[in-house]
């Protein structure tokens, strides 16, 4: 005897098919890399959409680089919202100039006080109707600490990308207060 009670292998049986169950449950969510579009003067140290993280982009850059993976909802609803947080250096270039030789003690001194300066930022903002076809998730980084989210499938490049105007905002000399 192996000390369970008659009947017992029966509701145990049963218990482990239950928890187990037979047949895979459908997942409610699409998973998609995270790409970044920088469309100011300023550099973006890192970036994360409802928390999956995207690549660093350079001053007027972006697109190349992916990171895996975010997700969203396998079904699209109105008022679907995320939160893309950011980090942001004004002078991503400042380095180069600076006259001490690199990664000396006082270049690492300087850049320690350069880095004190770089930003931080988040904005809740709407994602754009999608069908279960999302390629990316795209976050487009524009002047005055703005972003917009799509989830297209065309590249920029693309004659029928839907959001080419972003890539024509001219950066104001000064931003609004907010």
């Amino acid at each position: 005897m192996n000390g369970l009670a008659p009947g017992r292998h029966s509701m145990c049986a049963l218990l482990l098919l239950t928890l187990t169950g037979c047949t895979p449950s459908k997942s409610y969510t699409l998973p998609a890399p995270i790409k970044g579009y920088n469309h100011t003067s300023a550099g973006i140290n890192h970036f994360s959409v409802n928390g999956a993280g995207g690549p660093n982009i350079g001053p007027h850059q972006g697109g190349g680089k992916q990171s895996c993976c975010g997700e969203l909802p396998r079904q699209w609803r109105p008022g679907l919202k995320v939160l893309v947080k950011w980090e942001k250096d004004s002078d991503p270039y400042a380095y180069g100039k600076w006259p001490e030789p690199m990664f000396s003690e006082a270049w690492s001194k300087r850049m320690e006080e350069h880095r004190s300066r770089y930003t931080h930022h988040q904005a809740t903002v709407d994602v754009p109707y999608y069908d279960q076809n999302v390629c990316s998730i795209k976050a487009h980084f524009l002047p005055c600490d703005q972003v917009q989210v799509n989830t297209t499938c065309l590249t920029p490049e693309h004659p029928d990308y839907p959001y080419k105007e972003l890539f024509s905002i001219k950066e104001p000399k000064e931003c609004p207060a907010p």
